[in-house]
C-alpha cells in the first residue's frame, strides 16, 4: 500500500504526544503539535527539545508546535488525541469545533474517567458522534518510539478498512501497526494494565521476589480476560499486543510510570513529585466496573484499596495469597 504524506495534528505535548509527533515527522508527514505550556512549545520550535517530558531526545525539525488548538487542527487529515484521561473530556470539548468535518480521531489516551466510569472511546463518541474513531495502543514507551527503537502496536476501529488505512499511515521501518476492529478489547488492555503495573511495582518495591511478581501479573491477566469476555472483547485481542503485550512491558520496567509508582509505595516512600501514573486514577473506576459487572478481580480490588489507604501492601498480599483454593481460570 502506497504511503502519502498527511497533515497530522497531535493534541498533547507530553511524552507520548511528542513521541508520536516525532514518529509522524520521521515518516514524512506534516505535523502540528498542540501543547498548553508556552515555554515547552517555544523550546520544541526553537531548540527541538521537550525539556520536561523527553529531555534527552533531539526532535526532528519540521514539527510545528503551537498553543493554538485551531491552528494545529486546521486542515488536519488525522487527529491524534493524546491528553490524560482525567482531563480528556473537557479538553476534547474545548477544541472539538476546530476538527475538520469527517476527519478521523485516533485515540491515544488510556484510562477510565474516574467520575463517570467511561472509557475514552465513550467520551469521543459522545462529543464527536460524526467522526470516525480509532484507538492506538500497545507495548510502547514514549522514549523508545522517539528514539526510533523497534515497536509494534495495534490500531483498532469499528471499520477494519479504516484501521488498515491508519496503520499504513504510521507504519515504517521500525514502527509496525497491526489492524483490528476490536476497540473495546484494545481499550481494556491500554487502561487496566496500568492498574496491574502498580501491583507489580509494589511487589517489587516490597522485595517480595520475582515469583510473587510473576504470580501477580499472571493472575492480573486472568482478570483482564474475564473483563474482556464480559465486555465483548475478542479473545485474540486479549492475548495480543494491546493487552498481554502491553501488560508484560508495563509490569516489568522502571520506565513505566505506573510500575515506578507502585515501587515507591512498596518501599514506603512518598509518591509526591512522581510523574503522572494514570493507573492511580483508573483503579477506582476499574474496581467499580468489576463490581457492577460481577467480575471477580481481586488484584484490581487490592490496588484500589491500597491507593485509598484502606489496606497496607502486606495486607493486600496476605488477602491475595489466602483466597479460597480453586481451579486456575
Amino acid at each position: 500500500m502506497t504511503k502519502t504524506s498527511k497533515k497530522i495534528a497531535v493534541m498533547g505535548s507530553g511524552a507520548w504526544g511528542t513521541a508520536l509527533a516525532v514518529l509522524s515527522r520521521n515518516l514524512g508527514h506534516n505535523v502540528s503539535l498542540y501543547g498548553r505550556n508556552p515555554e515547552t512549545v517555544e523550546k520544541i520550535n526553537s531548540q527541538h527539545i521537550n525539556p520536561y517530558y523527553l529531555p534527552d531526545v533531539v526532535l526532528p525539525s519540521g514539527i510545528s508546535a503551537t498553543t493554538d488548538a485551531g491552528s494545529a487542527l486546521s486542515s488536519a487529515d488525522l487527529v491524534l488525541a493524546v491528553i490524560p484521561a482525567q482531563v480528556f473530556a473537557s479538553a476534547l470539548a474545548g477544541f472539538a469545533r476546530f476538527i475538520p468535518e469527517k476527519t478521523p480521531v485516533v485515540l491515544c489516551a488510556k484510562g477510565i474517567e474516574q467520575k463517570t466510569g467511561r472509557f475514552m472511546s465513550d467520551i469521543v463518541e459522545n462529543i464527536l458522534p460524526d467522526h470516525s474513531l480509532a484507538v492506538l495502543s500497545g507495548p510502547s514507551f514514549a522514549e523508545d518510539v522517539a528514539r526510533g527503537l523497534p515497536t509494534a502496536v495495534t490500531i483498532a476501529a469499528k471499520n477494519i478498512n479504516l484501521s488498515r488505512e491508519i496503520a499504513n499511515v504510521f507504519s515504517g521501518p521500525v514502527f509496525r501497526c497491526y489492524a483490528s476492529d476490536d476497540i473495546m478489547g484494545v481499550e481494556i488492555g491500554g487502561s487496566l494494565k496500568n492498574v496491574l503495573a502498580i501491583a507489580a511495582g509494589a511487589a517489587a518495591g516490597r522485595g517480595l521476589g520475582a515469583s510473587a511478581q510473576a504470580a501477580l501479573v499472571t493472575r492480573g491477566f486472568a482478570e483482564l480476560r474475564r473483563i474482556g469476555k464480559v465486555m465483548g472483547a475478542k479473545a485474540e485481542t486479549m492475548t495480543g499486543l494491546s493487552v498481554l503485550g502491553d501488560l508484560i512491558l508495563t509490569c516489568s520496567s522502571s520506565k513505566s510510570r505506573n510500575f515506578s509508582y507502585g515501587f515507591a509505595l512498596g518501599q514506603g516512600k512518598s509518591t509526591d513529585g512522581l510523574k503522572l501514573a494514570e493507573g492511580v486514577a483508573t483503579a477506582p473506576g476499574a474496581a467499580d466496573l468489576c463490581k457492577r459487572k460481577n467480575i471477580v478481580a481481586p488484584v484490581i480490588d487490592a490496588v484500589a484499596n491500597l491507593l485509598d489507604r484502606r489496606i497496607t501492601i502486606d495486607q493486600a498480599v496476605t488477602a491475595l495469597i489466602t483466597r479460597p483454593l480453586k481451579s486456575e481460570d
